[in-house]
């Protein structure tokens, strides 16, 4: 009676945790078939680049879709504790009259268009609608995406010519970019194998594996699959250590929830003392919130920007007690890793111009935190005129990568640290710090200097 008292409040908080949807499931494969409408390949199997003007530009303008998802709908629902982002159009437009007062992109006006989306009914054919939507009815240069997670939204839109700049939480590997390439980009986020490199250094450094019992939690989609057996465990194993690795199918939120109930069961019938996470922004809160409750069961858990550490901090009620006593990792991402106290905001050059930006249309923002869309959104503005600006002559995912890959290292995002632009670099974030819950305030702090991604 006990146990089935506990699934059921277990399942009650699962099931409050799943309407956030697109939230939880990260989607990280590819598209095995073309959509209608969708390109053909080149001869290396990446999407052709046709010629002349890219979709969406004309002679004096570039049309560029924002996706947002309505987070304080997601919020109200859920009954989870953040930051409120704000009128998420109003900062689109802010971007747009910037843009447009600042010689445009490559001297074309750009013309935003604001999208919402319902993450909470998130699945491959919402995505392939809104795709088609986008692409057929926009008619897109580029799409700024935010809470998409399925496995067909980015081939997508690289099938159909479209840009991606790619502001949401999406763990996208270097192989998995150039087989996009040139269309997918993220201007404010790490290529996920530099990070797997680092993290797990990171995590023998800080002596987090201490001759323990080690959990992986890893999203089994193929593109996690393959840098999990083929990195990360390969480098776990020169560390001294062999995980017990809990494939999670995010394919929906059902069977997320049922493989991380699972995997909590599994870690703890074979005595798991560490816990550690790869493949999903999500995955970390949902499992220690329910798994983590399971009586007699109480890891260490290991973190990094991609679990989202904001949640542990605004939701303390939500998690067990004692869950974040001895978290360490790295971050990279400080609009949802540490407090302002930690880290003045805004900071350095690239930070404060874009809360200038938004300050000129009459914005403010309570905190970083208050402005971790609007950070992202402004990178992928600031980036798309870059390469736009360095463009001549047609415009089109291909010539706009040229000038990126030419000019690349002029950039600097506002979301992270580091830059890992140019010279065919797709993701924007090169450096990390090391991050650790600190009881004494409550937060997660940085330690020590800014290192840069280990890509090799």
């Amino acid at each position: 009676m006990q146990t089935t008292r506990r699934w059921t409040r277990d399942r009650s908080a699962l099931l409050r945790v799943g309407a956030v949807g697109a939230g939880l499931a990260l989607m990280l494969a590819g598209c095995g078939t073309l959509m209608p409408g969708g390109n053909t390949t080149g001869s290396d199997g990446r999407p052709a680049v046709a010629a002349g003007n890219g979709p969406g530009v004309t002679e004096d303008s570039v049309k560029v879709v924002f996706v947002a998802v309505d987070l304080d709908a997601v919020q109200k629902m859920t009954g989870f504790q953040t930051a409120p982002v704000g009128d998420q159009k109003k900062q689109i437009q802010a971007l747009e009259d910037w843009v447009n007062d600042n010689g445009g992109l490559g001297g074309k006006k750009m013309e935003a268009v604001f999208r919402i989306y319902d993450a909470q009914s998130d699945s491959p054919a919402a995505e392939e609608q809104l795709c088609n939507k986008i692409t057929q009815d926009d008619k897109a240069f580029a799409v700024v995406m935010t809470g998409q997670y399925q496995t067909n939204a980015r081939p997508c839109y690289a099938d159909r010519q479209v840009l991606v700049l790619d502001a949401s939480l999406y763990a996208m590997n270097e192989e998995f970019l150039e087989q996009y390439s040139p269309f997918l980009w993220t201007a404010s986020f790490p290529e996920y194998d530099t990070f797997v490199r680092s993290y797990v250094k990171v995590l023998d450094e800080q002596d987090f594996f201490d001759g323990s019992k080690v959990g992986v939690v890893a999203s089994d989609s193929p593109i996690n699959r393959k840098t999990i057996e083929d990195l990360a465990l390969p480098l776990l194993k020169d560390v001294g250590v062999e995980p017990e690795v809990a494939w999670v199918d995010t394919t929906d939120t059902s069977t997320l929830l049922q493989g991380l109930d699972q995997a909590g069961v599994t870690f703890r019938s074979k005595g798991v003392e560490r816990v550690m996470f790869l493949g999903g922004s999500r995955m970390a809160s949902v499992f220690a919130t329910v798994a983590g409750s399971q009586e007699g069961f109480a890891p260490k858990y290991a973190i990094s920007s991609f679990d989202n550490p904001s949640f542990f901090v605004n939701n303390p009620t939500t998690i067990p007690e004692g869950t974040t006593d001895g978290m360490v990792g790295i971050g990279f991402h400080p609009p949802q890793d540490v407090p302002d106290s930690q880290l003045k905001f805004p900071t350095g050059e690239a930070e404060t111009s874009c809360i200038d930006m938004y300050a000129a249309a009459g914005i403010k923002f309570e905190s970083r935190e208050s402005a971790r869309v609007a950070l992202p959104y402004c990178d992928a503005t600031r980036l798309l005129k870059l390469g736009a600006d360095g463009n001549s002559g047609d415009l089109n995912a291909a010539t706009w990568a040229e000038a990126v890959d030419r000019d690349g290292s002029q950039f600097q995002s506002a979301s992270g640290a580091g830059n890992a632009l140019g010279d065919g670099g797709r993701a924007a974030i090169g450096s990390y710090r090391v991050l650790r819950f600190d009881e004494a305030t409550g937060n997660f702090v940085y330690e020590g200097p800014e290192v840069p991604f280990d890509d090799k």
